[in-house]
């Protein structure tokens, strides 16, 4: 299973760290800025700087998100290098996650299941070609003609995603059904790093029988129970914050086998002795860092470096000071 293979990974790795290349013209250096001069420029320098990234950090981190709000900003230019990155990450053997954040109901959530997870099959039975020189399509000897077969076609190489389950189950299960369809997986918000996630997430039930994310918490256990793989985690799991240390123990203990995202790691404050108590005897977790990480270069620490050095020596600083906080 997918999950196994995460798991697996980041024990090879002895590193639970997935890089966010959230890239964006604002996070190239200088020299890379001045090759722009349109949208489509950017995101062809993005794709470039996420390749050599990738090339950089590959033997590092077992796992790569990428956060599609960055890319849909350039347009369809943007969606392009958001694919390619998928790709280019996998062709690598990293684990990626699409970070989409997808939310809606009934047909709507199967259609973004589709895109993310299972893709969609194009049925081209009903057109046909005489043409015998014609090599794509499959000889019919009764029909006496070329004729096209169902394709299945999937757009983004993504493993894992993200999705915001707040509308309830029926917009969470078309997700489920297609990481059992497809051995996928999904990450479900349930406490997130912002601070006012706490204006909703941390409400108090009626009957004061719970939190409302204790609850989202519980709801992902369940549709998640039925799907654990021989690690003893299953592919349905949570985005907890690491800037919530307390809310995490407490989620970890109450869930054991609930794998956890773990974003806010560095630029929103988040260190290695923060996520101990996310983890069950170093396991069941990734933390992510964007910024901390890909815009690197930026910081005085790492300057006189190249962008891409800077950016292994950031992600080198961030698994070692996990080994020491996780005894990896």
């Amino acid at each position: 299973m997918i999950i196994d293979q995460l798991v697996e990974a980041i024990k090879v790795k002895r590193n639970p760290t997935v890089v966010g290349l959230d890239t964006t013209y604002e996070f190239l250096p200088p020299t890379i800025q001045r090759l722009c001069n349109s949208p489509a420029d950017i995101a062809v320098q993005i794709t470039d700087y996420n390749r050599r990234l990738i090339d950089g950090l590959k033997d590092i981190v077992p796992a790569v998100k990428v956060q599609s709000a960055y890319y849909e900003m350039y347009g369809w230019d943007g969606m392009r290098a958001f694919a390619e990155t998928l790709d280019y990450a996998k062709a690598c053997g990293l684990i990626t996650i699409a970070d989409v954040k997808r939310n809606d109901i009934g047909a709507t959530a199967k259609a973004y299941a589709q895109a993310y997870l299972s893709g969609f099959t194009v049925n081209f039975n009903d057109f046909r070609i005489n043409d015998d020189n014609f090599k794509n399509g499959v000889y019919d000897p009764n029909k006496g003609e070329y004729v096209f077969r169902p394709q299945l076609v999937r757009y983004f190489n993504c493993d894992f995603m993200t999705v915001n389950g707040y509308l309830g189950s029926d917009g969470v299960m078309p997700f489920v059904d297609a990481c059992r369809e497809n051995d996928k997986g999904i990450f479900i918000l349930v406490k997130t790093s912002n601070p006012s996630s706490d204006d909703f997430q941390d409400l108090n039930l009626r009957g004061n029988t719970g939190t409302v994310y204790r609850r989202m918490a519980k709801f992902v256990h369940e549709w998640g129970s039925d799907l654990k793989g021989t690690s003893g985690f299953s592919p349905i799991g949570a985005v907890v914050g690491a800037t919530r240390p307390e809310q995490g123990a407490e989620l970890r203990h109450a869930f054991p086998s609930m794998f956890f995202l773990i974003p806010g790691f560095g630029a929103q404050g988040a260190r290695a002795s923060d996520v101990r108590g996310f983890f069950r005897d170093g396991e069941g977790g990734i933390v992510n860092n964007s910024r901390g990480i890909i815009s690197a270069w930026q910081k005085k620490y790492y300057q006189g470096m190249t962008a891409v050095n800077a950016a292994i020596a950031a992600a080198t600083d961030m698994r070692n000071d996990l080994r020491i906080a996780l005894d990896l």
